[in-house]
């Protein structure tokens, strides 16, 4: 039998996977951080016609015959290259600009992926479409302690941010020193107990002509506390400080120049209880929320995973990945350090697929299979004229 039978056969089956990859490719044109794949050709096993000859003295040395038995798939090699960036909107839509994948856990199994559309159930948990759970480092009270073991990012319905105690407070701005005699100035703040239930703190100030000084007295209704703020040439110079209760006003900051009014309590250290808002995304993967009393805490942070050979990982359907052996071992880190890419909110990578280089690749199949095709009709047709050869 002709073995360029065999050869149009191995041929057509090389081209028709190069065809299926091809298609497959341009389904996915707009498939969320689809990675595209190339198909890599190699020759079979070549049949030994006549071996080389070593040269000698008086006859030359010849090269051997060979006879190739077809063609087949070396490789189907996945192209990593960056992604589009879409623009949505959406504060649980994000995307890795470089290097890393998001890190996913779904019924038990531990998967990779680059299309960042994740939404809330109804547990509080971020979640892939397919229901895969994101993996990262949930807060508690406020800190994330990164680099131990992920698990899926909780934030619960109803999340508040505590209530915290004032402590101090800070009183900032000008007294103006061209006041009449006795000129009364009265600022009033909020401030919170370990609860966060609120009272007034009162400050009032009465200017002296005399020395140019201020008299200072402060109450929030059950404890008080009095002093004089002294100036030299504007500046503050004693009696910068006041304690009601347990809350420490410092009035370092405070001037004291002509015309200018404009002394306030510019801060204090206390908040009541709010709950959750909204949230953000910021470039390190740490989701920051906002709360109902204007406080912004950390809630959790994105861990991502890198991989020595991420070409070696085994595509596991729905825009993920699982390790293999040829992957090498995940290694998990934030987004924004050393060999991790950066995060950004609101966006998603779009596929990487070129379309016009898949339509250009598509012809190059169809011309690749029919050609591999015709080798086998002229093939059959030779084989033909031996049957006829006896009539």
């Amino acid at each position: 039998m002709l073995r360029s039978l065999y050869s149009g056969i191995s041929g057509l089956r090389a081209h028709q996977a190069m065809l299926d990859v091809t298609g497959n490719n341009i389904a996915n044109v707009n498939t969320t951080a689809f990675k595209g794949s190339n198909v890599l050709f190699q020759d079979t096993l070549s049949q030994m016609v006549t071996g080389a000859r070593l040269a000698g003295g008086d006859i030359g040395g010849s090269n051997p015959s060979q006879v190739g038995l077809g063609v087949q798939v070396a490789g189907i090699s996945t192209n990593l290259t960056q992604g589009s960036t879409q623009s949505t909107g959406r504060n649980t839509d994000m995307m890795i600009s470089g290097d890393g994948y998001f890190v996913t856990r779904s019924a038990g199994e531990t998967l990779y992926t680059r299309a960042g559309a994740f939404n809330w159930d109804s547990l509080g948990r971020l979640t892939s479409p397919d229901g895969g759970l994101l993996q990262g480092w949930t807060a508690v009270n406020g800190e994330i302690t990164t680099g131990g073991t992920v698990g899926p990012i909780l934030i619960p319905l109803g999340t508040v941010s505590p209530a915290k105690q004032t402590n101090a407070a800070a009183v900032s701005g000008n007294l103006p020193s061209d006041s009449e005699n006795g000129t009364v100035i009265k600022r009033d703040v909020q401030v919170f107990d370990e609860v966060g239930n609120a009272r007034t703190l009162s400050l009032s100030f009465t200017f002296s002509k005399a020395d140019g000084s201020w008299a200072m007295s402060a109450t929030d209704g059950t404890s008080s506390d009095a002093g004089t703020l002294e100036f030299t040439d504007g500046v503050a110079t004693g009696g910068t400080e006041l304690t009601v209760g347990n809350v420490r006003l410092d009035l370092a900051s405070v001037s004291s120049f002509a015309q200018l009014k404009t002394v306030g309590i510019v801060r204090q250290d206390g908040q009541p209880a709010g709950s959750l808002q909204s949230f953000n995304i910021s470039s390190d993967g740490t989701l920051v929320g906002s709360f109902s009393n204007g406080a912004t805490e950390p809630l959790a942070r994105l861990a991502l995973a890198t991989f020595v050979n991420p070409s070696g990982m085994e595509k596991a359907g729905g825009s993920s990945y699982r390790a293999s052996v040829n992957s090498g071992d995940p290694v998990l880190g934030v987004a924004g350090s050393d060999g991790f890419g950066g995060l950004a909110g609101g966006a998603l990578e779009m596929s990487n697929v070129d379309l016009s280089a898949e339509f250009t690749n598509l012809i190059v199949a169809q011309r690749g299979f029919q050609a591999n095709a015709r080798i086998i009709t002229t093939s059959d047709e030779v084989l033909q004229e031996l049957t006829n050869l006896k009539r």
